[in-house]
């Protein structure tokens, strides 16, 4: 099995300098979709090179990861699948006022998702109250999620599959601490930019070789965010 995990491209979220700006769901900006569309030109032109075109192309039910998707949809004729377990560390949430204060809201519906995206494949559990039922997240419950994604996968050993997974920074982070079966505490962040690719490989007695982590050749320098 290979893995090509890949962070969605830049959303306005990303781009603010004062953190109590942000937007809970947010959307693309004008240079994340240019990032989008380099990745997927890039990730058509490459992958065919070499064992044949990908098989799979799972996002996250958050709207930049969808978007991103979409867009390599496009060139790769692939169909977005959302696999809910792989969205963001945190869930759908804002902080209100001075006290700490959480509010956690649903996540777009199953109905909004597919007038944007008619084209995804979506789960039983994204529906018409949305998908996510919690307030913020703990780190804890984003490593148990983590955990949940890595056992799926190696369920599926012996695998040819090839699947690209868009996905986020803090979600990619734990799921590679969970695959290398780090200690959670070590002070050890795997970095990605945004449309960063790490791939993976899987044999088919569950050895993982890592080929390469947060590669952006796909992207001019100007770009990289």
């Amino acid at each position: 099995m290979e893995l090509f995990l890949i962070r969605h491209a830049q959303s306005t979220n990303n781009i603010l300098d004062d953190e109590r700006l942000r937007t809970m769901d947010p959307l693309l900006t004008e240079l994340g979709i240019r990032q989008a569309e380099l990745l997927a030109e890039h990730l058509a032109r490459t992958l065919p090179l070499h064992d044949g075109r990908p098989t799979r192309l799972y996002c996250s039910a958050m709207w930049r990861a969808l978007h991103t998707a979409s867009i390599i949809a496009r060139t790769t004729g692939l169909r977005p699948e959302v696999w809910v377990d792989i969205h963001e560390h945190g869930g759908i949430y804002m902080d209100y006022g001075e006290d700490g204060g959480v509010v956690g809201y649903p996540g777009k519906t199953r109905s909004e998702i597919l007038s944007a995206f008619p084209e995804v494949i979506l789960p039983p559990e994204v529906t018409e109250e949305g998908w996510w039922h919690g307030g913020r997240e703990e780190l804890e419950a984003c490593y148990a999620r983590a955990a949940r994604v890595a056992a799926a996968l190696r369920a599926r050993l012996p695998s040819d599959e090839r699947i690209l997974m868009i996905s986020h920074g803090g979600f990619l982070n734990s799921f590679l601490k969970i695959l290398f079966e780090q200690a959670l505490e070590w002070p050890i962040f795997y970095h990605h930019a945004n449309t960063a690719i790490t791939y993976v490989t899987f044999s088919a007695e569950g050895y993982l070789d890592v080929c390469y982590l947060n590669r952006v050749d796909h992207l001019p320098p100007e770009l990289v965010s």
